[in-house]
């Protein structure tokens, strides 16, 4: 094992706890270690991204449901259009798209540089969310109402930027539950954990068909993210996550402005 495997590896563990202390933002990081650090094609990164990040948000759903937090409507209405628009990009689109997109002089975009650049624009906007944070923080309980119409464009979109980047869409799906179904932002943590889940599994079927997973490795890698996330958990009863959200979202940013610097001067 050389030192960009162990550092890939102590990626996966991060991954974990992030997502245990902050409730989201952990998948944000899973791409550009399994390409920079583990040197994986980017099509597969995004791949490996949706069951990394599925099986970590499905043990957060669990204890959430254990606890009543979960709204099954909600989630259900939501998750619908996401899981079908991020089974159709998975399935359909990636692979669809050509090897060199286009050329300027002796520059080329191609489908990994393209893949690499949306992902790192998603960074871009998911850093701005977290910090500036002014979504309403209020846990008191209203009564739940659906804006159907909305809640299915917003699934659907989420569903593509999911399917094309490998990332959650936490910070897209939170405060569309909280302002379109009216859900208290605890019940909106716990309900977007269920929705992530059940869209970036069912995301990864549509992979399984066109790449050849590397199980082992995979399996590895996602049981690491799962201790994190339980040490993360751990850790957020001596460190607030609210506090911790504006600082990791100013590593976004740097992270997202360093992988358009990469791509661009390769």
């Amino acid at each position: 094992m050389d030192i960009n495997q162990i550092f890939g590896y102590i990626g996966a563990l991060v991954i974990g706890v992030v997502l245990g202390l902050i409730g989201g933002g952990g998948s944000i990081l899973t791409v550009p270690i399994l390409v920079y650090l583990l040197f994986i094609n980017p099509v597969t990164a995004t791949a490996y991204s949706l069951f990394v990040v599925g099986v970590s948000s499905l043990v957060g759903a669990i204890r959430n449901i254990q606890k009543g937090l979960v709204d099954f409507r909600t989630a259900i209405v939501f998750a619908i259009p996401a899981f079908i628009a991020v089974y159709i990009a998975r399935k359909y689109l990636v692979p669809a798209i050509p090897e060199t997109i286009f050329t300027m002089g002796d520059f080329s975009v191609t489908k990994n540089i393209a893949i690499m650049l949306f992902f790192a624009l998603v960074m871009l906007v998911a850093s701005i969310s977290m910090i500036r944070n002014k979504r309403a923080d209020s846990d008191e309980e209203t009564e739940i109402s659906y804006n159907y119409p909305l809640i299915i464009i917003e699934g659907l979109l989420v569903g593509l930027i999911t399917g094309i980047v490998g990332a959650g869409g936490g910070f897209l799906i939170i405060p569309a539950l909280v302002l379109l179904a009216k859900l208290p932002m605890k019940k909106a943590v716990a309900t977007s954990l269920l929705i992530i889940a059940i869209k970036s599994l069912i995301g990864f079927i549509g992979d399984v068909e066109n790449l050849e997973i590397d199980w082992s490795f995979l399996l590895i890698f996602t049981s690491i993210s799962v201790v994190g996330i339980f040490l993360g958990i751990y850790l957020s009863n001596f460190i607030e996550g609210k506090k911790l959200k504006k600082g990791f979202g100013w590593f976004v940013l740097l992270m997202g402005i360093y992988i358009i610097y990469k791509e661009l001067s390769m």
